[in-house]
């Protein structure tokens, strides 16, 4: 196994040979590890919803996140532009229905806003209280 430096160099070496001519295209890196379900819960999605929205087999999530099985190199780079840019997988996939989803007439401009749950106090919830006897709800 090469250090990151010898990765380094052979990157390097390859961009000089490419802008000497001698060399045509790249090699895309992909990487080996990807954390599924971390790019999943970043998403904030279920492993059904990340499977059907994406177009992965929910047995190969579930294969995946439990370290059974190790996404292939199509999927691992498929899994890093999703990490990276989950819009432009989205609009690829499914224009159309993407923007319905999130309420854009032009697919090509779909903007996405990452919420954060809302922290409720006591406060924001209030509930009736309830009887010793039975459990039900008493009225005013």
């Amino acid at each position: 196994m090469k250090t990151q430096f010898e990765q380094m160099m052979d990157g390097l070496n390859d961009v000089e040979a490419f802008l000497a001519g001698e060399q045509e295209g790249f090699k895309a890196h992909v990487p080996q590890d990807v954390d599924v379900k971390a790019i999943r819960n970043r998403l904030g999605m279920t492993q059904a919803r990340f499977s059907d929205t994406f177009g992965f087999s929910l047995d190969a999530i579930k294969h995946w996140e439990g370290g059974r099985r190790t996404p292939e190199a199509p999927a691992r780079t498929l899994l890093t532009v999703i990490d990276k840019n989950p819009t432009a997988v989205l609009t690829a996939l499914n224009p159309a229905a993407f923007a319905a989803a999130v309420g854009s007439s032009n697919p090509a401009t779909v903007h996405v806003r990452v919420s954060r749950k809302r922290q409720t106090s006591s406060r924001d919830t209030k509930r009736k209280p309830h009887s010793a006897a039975g459990g039900k709800r008493i009225t005013k």
